[in-house]
């Protein structure tokens, strides 16, 4: 991912495993992104009001009561669809798994380890659309 001089974008990155979170954070705030983690679904959702994020990264297979399918199913419920765009993040690759994650609202479905270009890719698009 290359660092960029068009100002980046608000990102939440709700993600569990730390060395996934920091690695993400580090390559993000390198391409000139600003990042805010949270660790677990409640935390998420809280990170939300105070962070305003453009763009939700977030873990489907989160710890607690709430997996990433539930985080975004309340934040699909409790704000606008063009609020920020909600993006999943998990380690299966199946067809049932895209249409699950489709149906809980998220936009685009990445296969960690997330592949930097394609992750660069996905926020070039967003940066297309207006929010």
């Amino acid at each position: 991912m290359e660092n960029r001089t068009a100002p980046g974008r608000r990102i939440l990155l709700i993600e569990d495993d730390p060395d996934v979170a920091e690695s993400l954070r580090l390559l993000l705030e390198y391409a000139g992104h600003s990042l805010t983690v949270a660790f677990d679904g409640v935390s998420g959702l809280e990170a939300v009001r105070s962070s305003l994020p453009e763009v939700i990264l977030c873990d489907l297979g989160l710890p607690g009561t709430l997996d990433g399918y539930e985080v975004a199913r309340a934040l699909r419920r409790d704000y606008p669809a063009t609020a920020f765009a909600l993006i999943a993040m998990t380690g299966s690759d199946r067809d049932e798994d895209r249409a699950r994650s489709r149906d809980a609202g998220f936009e685009t479905h990445l296969v960690k380890p997330v592949d930097p270009r394609e992750l660069e890719l996905v926020l070039a698009r967003l940066s297309i659309a207006s929010r």
